[in-house]
């Protein structure tokens, strides 16, 4: 399962981004948004780079203004961390990988004063996007990220908007990315600040899960970042499997 989940990493970042072979990476950059999450490099299963390979790296997203970073599942490549510790990288997380399956999915519930939609018109894209900028702190988003998420939606990604029922303000987000080979990763689910801890993240979580079985899915799976996150979502129906490292080189 690990390796078909890393092998499908490296799928959704080549629908998702551009990319580049850099010795035994996967380099995956995004033209439109320096933000680390959106700039990462999977190495190949059972990699063994060079000193020469990790410099090429480096060089490749520095030459992008971005900075050096590495998503992946780690025992997968036991040799990729030490050669990217000696060229300086810092560990940034270890990050539980969890997956759900048809039938261990949980409903979680609504706070009553809130509904989930599939984003369809450009106010509710441009919602989705703008609640997850602001749930990330990331700038509000530009003139083209209804056109960007439009033409991912029509690509087979899946979104989801939490907003308030009587009013339409929007609440929170999260994303599919697009199924292949019976999988999806669950991503990008935030909520703002003022409605936090009201269980929305989680009912979000269920939201994604339900429409992604929908179109057949057979494997959802989604990285906690920190243990209250791996609560919500094991709540949700997930189950840990292993740990995906997070790891970069800090600007010096």
């Amino acid at each position: 399962m690990d390796s078909q989940i890393q092998a499908y990493l490296r799928f959704a970042a080549s629908c998702q981004r551009s990319t580049e072979r850099i010795g035994p990476f996967l380099g995956t950059f995004s033209p439109h948004n320096d933000n680390p999450f959106l700039n990462y490099a999977i190495p190949d299963d059972v990699a063994t780079p060079s000193s020469a390979d990790v410099a090429a790296l480096i060089t490749a997203y520095e030459r992008r203004s971005r900075i050096p970073r590495l998503e992946y599942i780690a025992h997968l490549a036991p040799a990729v961390e030490g050669a990217l510790l000696t060229a300086g990288f810092v560990v940034e997380g270890r990050l539980e990988l969890m997956t759900c399956i048809p039938g261990s999915e949980q409903i979680l519930p609504l706070p009553p004063d809130i509904e989930l939609v599939v984003p369809v018109t450009d106010a509710e894209l441009l919602a989705t996007v703008a609640v997850q900028n602001e749930a990330y702190g990331a700038p509000p988003p530009d003139s083209d990220a209804v056109a960007r998420l439009r033409a991912s939606l029509a690509a087979g990604q899946i979104a989801v908007l939490a907003r308030v029922t009587a009013t339409g303000e929007p609440v929170g987000a999260g994303v599919c990315s697009v199924p292949d080979s019976g999988m999806t990763e669950i991503a990008g689910i935030g909520v703002r600040v003022p409605f936090r801890r009201r269980g929305v993240a989680g009912a979000l979580t269920t939201g994604l899960v339900r429409e992604a079985f929908d179109v057949g899915v057979s494997v959802a799976f989604l990285m906690a970042a920190h243990e209250a996150e791996g609560r919500i979502y094991i709540r949700a129906g997930f189950s840990p499997m292993g740990e995906i490292l997070h790891i970069s080189r800090p600007h010096t």
